[in-house]
């Protein structure tokens, strides 16, 4: 069954990926277009640069940075239309990769937006 996972972009790349978007604002250093290897970069569904800057990835604030940005993706017009193309892929067997630049695989906004994918197609 296809799944949606997450992973840095600086993994390399693997077959079982699937469809590789990019679901951060700013392009990671040290990445060239051609080592992402992207179908796709939704900027749009990262969180706003207000979130992201007060965030600055500290854990003590990881708890109402996934709160807050829940409602950002709950309220922002991306979001919809994202989802579609994410079930779309998933109905057809294939994974979706969300890619992130953060150091912390436990502690970032990949791993919130891919719980809120979650919970919006079991709606």
């Amino acid at each position: 069954m296809a799944e949606i996972r997450i992973k840095r972009i600086y993994e390399a790349m693997s077959a079982d990926d699937g469809f590789r978007v990019l679901v951060d604002r700013l392009w990671p250093r040290g990445i060239s277009k051609e080592r992402a290897a992207l179908d796709d970069w939704w900027k749009d569904i990262a969180p706003s640069p207000e979130l992201r800057t007060w965030f600055g990835h500290k854990a003590e604030h990881f708890e109402e940075f996934a709160v807050k940005y829940r409602v950002e993706l709950s309220t922002g017009r991306a979001a919809p239309t994202h989802m579609v193309t994410v079930a779309e892929h998933l109905a057809a067997g294939e994974n979706v990769t969300l890619l992130y630049g953060a150091k912390d695989p436990a502690v970032n906004h990949a791993r919130v937006l891919q719980e809120w994918m979650y919970a919006m197609m079991d709606k």
